[in-house]
């Protein structure tokens, strides 16, 4: 049974989340503040919902002071959101927004994607598509033919974003804010060249480009 953690100061929200995924097969632990968060988060729930606006210490303050000890997804509730907020909530350590007043059913399916996504990342060691090209991303290694395609970090990075999400379409902001991190100014020409000496890679072993360009928009790797 998943385990997730909300943290509202809000208790008629808090009943009303708490029976619809009960319901729905999940162990639910509940806080009303950031010092019960802190000791709930504790027994490592599989993911946590966290109220921005708080009392005390806000969710974006509780999301840093536990990020670094929490790798489940975080998936902040709030009333409004401007870019700001957006970039300061990514910059905590944040996963995803859902806005107040928000469909419980959105809510729910929201939840399900991103604890199927953890169970792919900590399940499959390896996936192998189409004209033998195999990944594997625990030990973070590229091959085609039975034969290790060599990778700088960033490299593989870019390649495991993408083709974790096929047929997705990701931004070169985007990519670069996953890869890099927020805190650097996106840089086209750094990307780019990673891109470039990723095909190479590609052609020098004998293998077709994965890695399609959406022109004026950015990168995705080619639907299964």
């Amino acid at each position: 049974m998943p385990k997730i953690l909300i943290v509202d100061d809000e208790a008629d929200l808090l009943k009303l989340l708490t029976d619809y995924f009960e319901i729905n097969g999940y162990t639910v632990m509940t806080a009303k503040n950031s010092r019960e968060a802190l000791r709930k988060v504790e027994q490592q729930p599989d993911l946590v919902l966290l109220d921005i606006n708080m009392p005390e210490q806000n969710g974006l303050q509780l999301c840093e002071q536990i990020r670094d000890f929490v790798s489940c997804p975080i998936v902040f509730l709030t009333a409004r959101i401007e870019d700001a907020d957006k970039i300061a909530g990514f910059q905590a350590g944040g996963d995803d927004y859902i806005l107040k007043p928000f469909s419980i059913h959105e809510l729910g399916a929201r939840v399900e994607a991103h604890l199927r996504r953890e169970r792919r990342i900590q399940t499959k060691s390896s996936v192998r598509f189409n004209d033998d090209l195999v990944i594997d991303y625990t030990a973070r290694e590229l091959y085609y033919r039975d034969e290790r395609i060599p990778l700088a970090k960033k490299e593989f990075a870019i390649i495991e974003l993408l083709s974790m999400h096929p047929g997705m379409v990701f931004e070169k902001e985007r990519i670069y804010e996953k890869i890099w991190g927020l805190d650097n100014e996106g840089d086209s020409s750094v990307m780019a060249e990673h891109i470039r000496r990723i095909r190479s890679k590609f052609k020098e072993f004998g293998c077709s480009n994965r890695i399609e360009t959406v022109w004026g928009v950015g990168y995705k790797w080619p639907s299964l």
